[in-house]
Formats: C-alpha cells, sequence, structure tokens
C-alpha cells in the first residue's frame, strides 16, 4: 500500500487509516459530521496527494489535449482550470480531470488516483501527435484547503491577494514560504477555497504553516469520509459511483463539458447519442422519510418495478436527510418524479430533485 507524506501526521493526530485508491489515507479524525460541519462553516484541510498528476508539454500539447478530453481545451489561457472528462473509445468515460493550463505549452492533467495507471495507459497510446509526457504523480503532493474562512485564514501565508483568485483559477506562486507552488481556487466541497500542489518534500511545511495559520479559524484535518458526504450534498459525480467505463457524459448529466467545437475520442459516435434519447440517466434524490441509501440499493417503481440503482448515497449532514444519485429509467429523471429507495426490503418514498442538494447559507 502506498502512503502520502503526510500519512505520520495523520496517525499522530489519530487518523482512523483505511486503504483507499491503493493508498493508506485518513478517513475521518473526529467524526464524518463534526469534520463535515467545519467545512461548511469553517476551514478544513484535506490531505489528497493520491491524486495523480501529469504534465503535457511542447508545440503538440494542446493538440494531444484537444483530442483526449471532451471539453475546449483551446479556452483555456495561462492561470486557468477545466474540469473536463477523457472519453473512451465505446462511449464511456475513462477518468474525469481538470485541465491546467500553466504554461502557453504546458497543460497538468490532475487526475484520480485509482485510475492513474489507466489514464496514463490511453492517453500514450493516443499520443500520435509527437507531445511531450510526464507522470509526475509520485513527485507531487496535493492539499486541499476548504471552506469560507480559507481564503482569509491563508492570506498571510501568501504575498498575493488570494481574494483576487476566481473559481477554477490559479497563480503559480509564494505560499507558506515555499515558491513556485500551484494555488488553485478550485475544489471538492462546494464551499470554496484552495488546493494547493507542491513537491512531496515540501507538503509537511506546508501543512504545518497552514494549520498554525487557520487556528484562530478553527481549522481542522478532514478525513475522506466528509470530502464524499460534502461533494455528495453538491452532486459532484465520483468516479468508480457516478461514473465509470461504462456511462457516457450524456447519461451522467455532463453534456456541458462535451464540446463538438473539435474532433476527440469517440466524438463522432457521442455526438449521435447527443440526438437520440437516453436509455438512462443520472439522477438526484431525497428521501420523504427516514432512511439512508447506500450505492447499489435498487430504485423502484410504486409497484415495486426496478427502474435502476443508486450510485452514491448518504445521510447528509447539512440537510439532515437521506440524499443520493442512482440511474434511472428516463421516464424517471424529471424533477418532482416519484420513485422508492429499497432499503433493507422496505421500499422508501423519494423525490427526484435539482442539484446541488446543498444550497448554501
Amino acid at each position: 500500500m502506498k502512503t502520502t507524506p503526510l500519512t505520520e501526521t495523520h496517525i499522530a493526530l489519530g487518523a482512523k487509516m483505511v486503504p483507499f485508491a491503493g493508498y493508506n489515507m485518513p478517513v475521518q479524525y473526529e467524526g464524518v459530521n463534526i469534520e463535515h460541519e467545519t467545512v461548511r462553516n469553517g476551514v478544513g484541510v484535506f490531505d489528497v496527494s493520491h491524486m495523480g498528476e501529469f504534465l503535457i508539454e511542447g508545440p503538440h500539447a494542446l493538440e494531444l489535449v484537444q483530442k483526449v478530453t471532451s471539453n475546449d481545451a483551446s479556452k483555456l489561457t495561462v492561470g486557468k482550470a477545466q474540469y473536463s472528462c477523457i472519453p473512451n473509445d465505446n462511449g464511456g468515460i475513462v477518468d474525469d480531470l481538470i485541465v491546467y493550463r500553466v504554461k502557453e505549452d504546458t497543460y497538468l492533467f490532475v487526475v484520480n488516483a485509482a485510475n492513474i495507471e489507466k489514464d496514463w495507459d490511453f492517453i500514450t497510446a493516443k499520443n500520435t501527435v509527437g507531445a511531450q509526457m510526464r507522470n509526475i504523480s509520485d513527485d507531487y503532493a496535493l492539499l486541499a484547503i476548504q471552506g469560507p474562512k480559507a481564503v482569509e485564514a491563508m492570506q498571510t501565508l501568501s504575498s498575493h491577494d488570494l481574494f483576487q483568485i476566481g473559481f477554477y483559477n490559479f497563480i503559480v506562486g509564494d505560499f507558506a514560504g515555499i515558491d513556485h507552488v500551484i494555488i488553485s481556487a478550485t475544489g471538492y466541497t462546494g464551499s470554496g477555497g484552495f488546493e494547493i500542489y507542491c513537491k512531496n518534500s515540501e507538503v509537511k511545511q506546508i501543512w504545518d504553516k497552514v494549520m498554525e495559520a487557520g487556528k484562530p479559524y478553527g481549522i481542522k484535518p478532514i478525513g475522506l469520509a466528509a470530502r464524499d458526504t460534502l461533494r455528495l450534498e453538491m452532486g459532484y459525480s465520483l468516479y468508480g459511483n457516478d461514473i465509470d467505463d461504462t456511462t457516457s457524459p450524456f447519461e451522467a448529466g455532463l453534456g456541458w463539458i462535451v464540446k463538438f467545437t473539435k474532433d476527440f475520442t469517440n466524438s463522432e459516435n457521442l455526438s449521435e447519442q447527443k440526438k437520440s434519447i437516453l436509455k438512462r440517466k443520472l439522477v438526484a434524490f431525497e428521501l420523504d422519510e427516514k432512511g439512508i441509501p447506500r450505492r447499489g440499493y435498487d430504485i423502484v417503481d410504486s409497484n415495486g418495478k426496478a427502474i435502476g440503482k443508486v450510485t452514491s448515497g448518504t445521510m447528509s449532514p447539512s440537510l439532515k436527510k437521506g440524499i443520493g444519485l442512482g440511474y434511472v429509467s428516463p421516464e424517471f429523471g424529471s424533477f418532482g418524479s416519484k420513485i422508492f429507495i429499497q432499503v433493507r426490503k422496505k421500499n422508501i418514498p423519494a423525490t427526484v430533485v435539482k442539484l446541488p442538494f446543498y444550497k448554501g447559507k
């Protein structure tokens, strides 16, 4: 099992450690609900150094980026980031990712930890244009400092005005005494904040200074369990649950990151799919009665007939009710549709709702 440079730090802080995507990762410290509320109301810090990073460089970099991703990377200027996905040859998704334009001819891909090898092999096979590729996943660490107080709490650690970094924008600058780190206004929580990319040798210093600077703001370390409840309240897809090699971007409600202004892997078939009637649709639902939906639970209609499955589900710490995502037959895909979730042989009524679940304070 792999470790991050902060593994011993998490253990010393009393984290419960679990295997995740081949890494020994902190799932929680004080408890999911406490950590969740810390991020929603204040500021928390996640170690997400297990994520993968690839550099695509050289005069043919953009050509390769355009070829393997669904969004239009030509719209990116230096200092901007973009959510995208890597379509496969069969209409499904190899991975979802964030694409950063670091320099004129340099792009950074940030990919899911469990997919690093798969993504690298897929992109390498598609690289017939001669772009330079570097897998720097094992050399770089990533911290997510998230919450409404994150910017204010971290401002003392940088000479740059962090308040001026817009959503999905980033700078390369000084932070916590380290030069040339990426400070990115991205994250997976829906409560604002930053992601900090640095070298493995630098992350302990940054972690310590982040914790120190955040003390007056009640900063706490946050585990992967709260990361999951936070992202689910926003309706953000999790690879391996809500999207995978068999789900199309259109089924998953990700049509907004598929741009047909260019050619890319399987774009012709996806273009046809966009025009056709979908066989299933990813929907968000809230339980109308007490219960907790879990991944794999059956979704049924009023007659008990199976119409889909839950892909992600939890008891929402913010809403205090059961929420989830799942694929259903299209006729049950409109807002307000009544469906039922099979929880321990009981069919609990639920309503299809518009995302995000958490609307903010």
